[in-house]
Order: structure tokens, then C-alpha cells, then sequence
């Protein structure tokens, strides 16, 4: 059976702050774990202003402490970005505080860009150390062994599950060498999510699991209605034509027409990244996610939607649900 899980960037909304970003999305974690959704995934972005959770740990300390069940994860922390010993430390914390729930994903990309990498005193070409970094965590994770020099405390013994994230083939085939589950970002760039998920099949070796487990980010915008959820839909639109401009903001209303505020060309671009996307109702949106699984095959679906009003957003993953469950 398909497991469903929730990606949320913690959107700052135009007219809001990060106060209430951080606000809803602690409520939004809650309605997930309600509606019964297996995890609740945060992402890093730095110099974005309309996304609250760059300090990604300390979002999901909070989202695990204000809920009881729900995994709670990274989706994910740009290790290029950091010291593996900061992050075993970090996540071996919030492991100790909420045993049994916490999930690390893990990125190859800096989430920003090269002048912001240099702000935080990492640079691109930490990229290409991805893999080393990716096996020092993995120690400083492990059973310290006798004669380490270097121990995360907390981290050590730990064993946080370690997820690799990727829009290309290169984590698919990093998480197949090195046995881990791989979660695929179609939600914004889904040119390649077949065929990585192909190499990661067919190259996996057992590692830290016997076998493989695929995930696939899937935007969902669903509401009572078709035109409901076609128009909540118009805010994320929005936000991917500013991110393609280069002028990233804060998450602005939906409209009822969207060729008012973005030209074709931008509806177009937005459009190819919304290629894996269900919007409309609850019937709509069982039988896209059904297509979606036919089509891939996934273990386990994540959904996500940049959605303007926090009721909205939670009225969405409702309808989700309901969706699921005629799965």
C-alpha cells in the first residue's frame, strides 16, 4: 500500500511575517498528523523571503514538540551547507527529545545562491564532497567504534534514517550505492523522475535497507470544488513565476484569473513545472494521484501546495484524505 506523507516550506504570506508562518505550519503538522499522514518534511532555502524555515532543525524541533506521533523530518537539510558533525549533532538532539521520529533527507544543492552560499561561509564547490559527507554523517550517526577520535554527542548510536533528495540522477544513483531510500523533487522538477527512478532500481544495493524505497513530491491543491482548488492553485503559480524571474517574494493571494498577472510565457514555464500536479476536487484529485502511482510505482507519495490561507491549506489536505482513502 502507498504511504502519504506532507511537504511544507512554511510560507510566508504577503501581509504576514515569519511569526505566523511558523505558526500555521506547526498547525498544518497537526492537521496532518489528524488526518494520518506518515511524515511531516520541513525544507532549508536561505535569502528567500517568503519561506520561514532556513533554520531548518529549530522549525522541526518545534513541529515535533507541538505534535505526538508524525514523523518529522528534512526535506531537506543542503548538507554543502554544513559541517556533517553539526548535522549528526543537531539531529541526534532532536532524536533524543522525540525518539523514533525524526528523518533526516538530505540535498546536494547549496538552496540558494553563490553570493548567499559565501554568507554562509560554504562554498559550491562543497557540492562535490557530497558523497564523502554523506558516509561522515552516516559514521557520526553509527556505533561509535573504539579508537574514534571524533563522536557526535548527542548523534552517536543514534541511526536517524537518512534520506538522499534529488531533481537529477545523481542522488538516485548515490542513494542506490549506498542502500538508502531516495525522494525524487517532481514537485518542481519533474524532467527526470522516471528515469531516476529507474537507476535507482536497477542499481541498488542493500545498505542501510535490503531494498529499495522511492518517494515522489506531488503538488496537490484540493478543495470542495474543481474552480475552488483551481483558484487556490494561482498563489504557488505566482510564487514559480517569481523564483523563474529571479524575484522571489513573500506568497501572495490567489486570483480568480491568472493570465491577469503573469504573461504566457510565464503560465508556460509554470505549467512544465506542474506537470506532476493534481488540482480540483476530491474525485479529481484520487484519480490523478492514482495515474501518478500507476505511473511511477513510488512507495510512498509526498504531498505539497503553496496554498495563501492556513484554512485553505488544511482544507486541502482534508480533501486529500478523503481522496487517499478511496485509493
Amino acid at each position: 500500500m502507498t504511504a502519504f506523507s506532507v511537504l511544507d516550506l512554511s510560507p510566508i504570506v504577503e501581509g504576514g511575517d515569519a511569526r505566523r508562518a511558523l505558526l500555521e505550519t506547526t498547525a498544518y503538522a497537526q492537521a496532518a498528523e489528524r488526518l494520518g499522514f506518515g511524515r511531516f518534511w520541513l525544507a532549508e532555502h536561505h535569502n528567500m523571503p517568503g519561506i520561514a524555515s532556513a533554520a531548518t532543525a529549530v522549525v522541526l524541533a518545534h513541529v515535533a514538540s507541538q505534535t505526538s506521533s508524525i514523523r518529522v523530518g528534512s526535506g531537506g537539510v543542503m548538507l554543502p551547507n554544513h559541517a556533517p558533525l553539526v548535522i549528526a549533532e543537531q539531529f541526534g538532539t532532536l532524536e533524543a527529545l522525540h525518539p523514533g521520529r525524526i528523518d533526516l533527507g538530505l540535498g546536494r544543492a547549496p538552496g540558494t545562491d553563490g553570493e548567499t552560499a559565501r554568507a554562509l561561509r560554504r562554498y559550491f564547490e562543497a557540492a562535490d564532497q557530497f558523497p564523502r559527507d554523506v558516509l561522515e554523517l552516516q559514521n557520526f550517526l553509527a556505533d561509535p567504534q573504539p579508537g574514534q577520535r571524533v563522536t557526535a554527542w548527542p548523534g552517536a548510536g543514534s541511526k536517524v534514517p537518512i534520506w538522499l533528495l534529488g531533481s537529477s540522477l545523481f542522488s538516485a544513483e548515490l542513494a542506490a550505492r549506498l542502500g538508502l531510500p531516495f525522494a525524487f523533487a517532481s514537485h518542481f522538477a519533474p524532467e527526470l523522475l522516471l528515469q531516476a527512478l529507474r537507476v535507482y532500481r536497477a542499481e541498488f544495493r542493500p545498505g542501510a535497507q535490503d531494498a529499495p524505497y522511492a518517494m515522489a513530491a506531488f503538488n496537490v491543491f484540493a478543495a470542495d470544488t474543481d474552480a475552488a482548488a483551481q483558484r487556490m492553485s494561482t498563489s504557488m503559480q505566482q510564487a514559480f513565476a517569481a523564483v523563474v524571474t529571479g524575484k522571489p517574494g513573500r506568497l501572495k493571494p490567489a486570483v480568480d484569473d491568472i493570465t491577469a498577472v503573469l504573461d504566457a510565457r510565464q503560465i508556460a514555464a509554470v505549467e512544465s513545472r506542474l506537470t506532476y500536479a493534481a488540482i480540483g476536487g476530491r474525485d479529481t484529485v484520487r484519480n490523478r494521484l492514482a495515474e501518478f502511482i500507476a505511473l511511477t510505482g513510488v512507495d510512498e507519495v509526498m504531498v505539497t501546495g503553496m496554498i495563501h490561507d492556513l484554512n485553505d491549506r488544511v482544507r486541502s489536505l482534508e480533501v486529500t484524505a478523503e481522496a487517499m482513502a478511496g485509493l
